[in-house]
C-alpha cells in the first residue's frame, strides 16, 4: 500500500469518526466545511428537513475581493460571511462538520472567526 492510499484511508476513518459523532447531536443545524487548494465552501444544512439553510463560498460575489482564496485570511474572512449569513437566517447555535479535516490552520481560522462573529458551536 503506498503512501496516497494511506492518507485516504486516514482520511475517510476521521469523516466516519466525525460524522458519527454528529448524529448524536441532531437536533441542531450542520455547518459543513469544504477545502481544496484555492477554494473553500461552506454550508449550513438542516439533516431533519434535508434542506440547506445558508451556503457561502470564496467564489460568490459578496465574497471580498482578495488575490489568494484559499489561504487563512479568506478562511477568516467566509467564517465571518458565513456568521453574517446564518444571523439574517436566524441560526445561531450549529454543529461544526469538519469533514474528516485536521482542526489547525485554515479550518481553526475559519472556525474560530465564526465564533467570533456570534455563532455558537
Amino acid at each position: 500500500m503506498n503512501k496516497v492510499d494511506q492518507k485516504k484511508i486516514r482520511l475517510r476513518r476521521r469523516k466516519l469518526r466525525i460524522k458519527r459523532k454528529l448524529k448524536e447531536t441532531s437536533e441542531r443545524p450542520r455547518m459543513c466545511i469544504s477545502r481544496s487548494n484555492k477554494h473553500f465552501r461552506v454550508q449550513i444544512i438542516d439533516d431533519r428537513a434535508g434542506v440547506t439553510l445558508v451556503a457561502a463560498s470564496t467564489l460568490d460575489k459578496e465574497f471580498p475581493e482578495m488575490k489568494n482564496r484559499g489561504n487563512i485570511t479568506a478562511a477568516q474572512a467566509l467564517g465571518k460571511l458565513i456568521a453574517e449569513k446564518a444571523k439574517q437566517r436566524g441560526v445561531t447555535t450549529i454543529v461544526f462538520d469538519r469533514n474528516g479535516m485536521l482542526y489547525h490552520g485554515k479550518i481553526k481560522a475559519f472556525a474560530d472567526a465564526a465564533r467570533e462573529s456570534g455563532l455558537t458551536f
